[in-house]
């Protein structure tokens, strides 16, 4: 663990919310990676510029 860091999703819990949504694990299981690393890659810009 890092202080102030987001280092990723739980994917587990990802996939389980998609499926109770309803959507297609496989299809959630090869997306969510990239969402993943842009959504960590920008909060971590907003932690380092005080914005957390």
């Amino acid at each position: 663990m890092i202080p102030g860091a987001v280092l990723g999703w739980d994917m587990g819990a990802a996939l389980a919310l998609a499926k109770a949504l309803g959507i297609d694990v496989l299809i959630a299981a090869e997306l969510l990676p990239e969402i993943e690393a842009v959504m960590v890659r920008k909060l971590n810009e907003q932690i380092g510029e005080g914005h957390g």
